[in-house]
């Protein structure tokens, strides 16, 4: 379900497993309600990602520490950098993605033309094998299922995630690889690559990681366009 990365005295980080509910539902114990059986402590989630998403999730110990990550992530002061596999060519192999944001059909959104509060992606792209393509994601803003979207939009649907057009794949491939912050004085930075995945797990991903070493300092696309 998941693995623990980070075990601090006010929160906790993990590597959450692709297909794991946030939230229980059906009968099982969601990461949230896991999470926080396992360690026997209460647990208080600051973000979450969707059941097909795997990677990193931050959990806060304290009601204090949850409230401060609460209003770092409203003021877009934690840094997310995901990875995406997807097929076809993308209308462009990098730039930024900008719209709003509405429900649409059968629990999908849809990415709008207006730009009154919108959803922000920035992202690159590199060739991983013939066929596939890898994705590095900025996400700008927090908004519901905003990356797969992003990627829909430029007629690449992640592999995986048939609810917006991907491939029937061994699972949905988006993952949260890093995580940076600055919390009570200290920088913090986290980085865990997928633990499941054929195509993650493909000799060909380290190598093409080594394009993006270092996320942060890479001369991301601008805003908007």
């Amino acid at each position: 379900m998941y693995q623990i990365v980070a075990n601090e005295p006010e929160f906790v980080v993990v590597n959450k497993d692709a297909g794991v509910h946030f939230h229980s539902q059906d009968g099982q114990a969601g990461i949230a309600a896991q999470l926080a059986l396992d360690l026997g402590i209460e647990l208080y989630p600051v973000h979450r990602l969707d059941t097909i998403t795997s990677g990193l999730l931050i959990f806060a110990k304290t009601l204090g520490a949850a409230q401060q990550f609460g209003d770092m992530f409203a003021r877009h002061q934690v840094q997310k950098y995901y990875l995406a596999i997807a097929g076809n060519k993308p209308t462009k192999k990098q730039g930024s993605v900008m719209g709003d944001m509405a429900k649409s059909r059968r629990s999908q959104y849809k990415l709008l033309r207006s730009r009154v509060n919108p959803a922000i992606t920035q992202f690159f792209s590199q060739s991983l094998v013939a066929g596939k393509r890898l994705y590095l994601l900025k996400p700008l803003s927090g908004k519901t299922h905003q990356l797969r979207v992003a990627l829909a939009s430029l007629a690449v649907p992640i592999l995986g995630d048939k609810l917006y057009g991907g491939d029937d794949s061994d699972r949905a491939y988006l993952h949260a690889w890093q995580l940076s912050f600055s919390f009570q004085g200290q920088s913090w930075k986290f980085a865990a690559l997928p633990s499941s995945g054929e195509w993650f797990a493909h000799e060909a991903l380290a190598a093409t990681l080594t394009q993006w070493p270092q996320p942060d300092s890479l001369n991301w696309p601008k805003k908007s366009g």
